[in-house]
């Protein structure tokens, strides 16, 4: 274990800002306000999944519609007047109408807390070791604001998968990329959530992760789900008890980039 961790610290040194691309992560450093890269943050990871040109190519469509300012956007959208200016753009599992409905919900957020970290923050436990309960009532609750357009009922397979609940067994790998994102602080990740300890962060798991983690010795599980994520964070742990999750980017990109480890 001790090789391990020699080698993962070297590859999270060795990811500074200059070895972003490609990455999602590459659009939150667009921006300087805070505002704006919390918003951009949450767009980002929203869609961080498939292959990582398709993430890329989506993300460009939409801040070419959303400009140079996501957040004075989010708060000037009206859904009845502008959800077709997404009428192009599909993402996988996700339709026109659930980016559409996504930005309504982002609307609500920032109209009524101003940030999506005060939102967060409301269900926050400082006595959990985990965010598993803090991410649950978040996800259900930006859930809750997709279900209902005027008068008619609107809950598609792509909303719900927007907002995995951590409580049914999902790993939550891009809300945990998004907490990764906002609580952490380097060259890479912003810390703008500074309220919430990077202990207890969990680390973003996807299969590809997974594949990765399973050949390193990390975990001993077969199928994704939040429980191999918690344990490949417990791994992570025995080498930085304060921050497990500094490697994600580095695990992450080894395999993305066919990297010797």
């Amino acid at each position: 274990m001790t090789q391990l961790k020699r080698k993962l610290d070297y590859h999270y040194r060795y990811f500074d800002k200059d070895q972003i691309s490609p990455d999602p992560l590459e659009f939150l450093h667009r921006y300087h306000d805070e505002k704006d890269i919390e918003a951009i943050g949450m767009i980002a990871s929203v869609f961080a999944y498939g292959k990582v040109e398709q993430i890329i190519s989506t993300l460009n469509k939409i801040c070419s519609i959303i400009s140079d300012r996501p957040y004075e956007f989010i708060l000037g959208f009206n859904y009845s007047k502008d959800h077709l200016c997404f009428e192009n753009i599909k993402h996988r599992f996700y339709t026109s109408q659930d980016i559409a409905v996504l930005f309504k919900i982002l609307h609500v957020v920032y109209s009524n807390y101003g940030s999506l970290k005060k939102l967060f923050l409301l269900y926050y436990f400082e006595q959990e070791n985990t965010l598993k309960e803090s991410i649950s009532f978040f996800s259900n609750n930006l859930l809750n604001l997709s279900k209902y357009e005027g008068n008619t009922s609107y809950v598609s397979p792509g909303l719900e998968f927007m907002f995995p609940d951590p409580m049914k067994g999902s790993a939550c790998k891009r809300m945990n990329l998004f907490l990764r994102w906002m609580v952490r602080k380097d060259e890479l990740d912003f810390g703008l959530w500074n309220e919430i300890p990077r202990s207890k962060l969990v680390i973003p798991v996807d299969t590809h992760v997974a594949r990765i983690c399973s050949s390193l010795g990390l975990t001993s599980l077969k199928n994704v789900s939040w429980k191999m994520a918690e344990e490949i964070t417990d791994k992570l742990k025995t080498f930085d008890p304060s921050d497990p999750v500094k490697y994600d980017f580095a695990i992450c990109h080894i395999g993305m980039r066919r990297m010797q480890f």
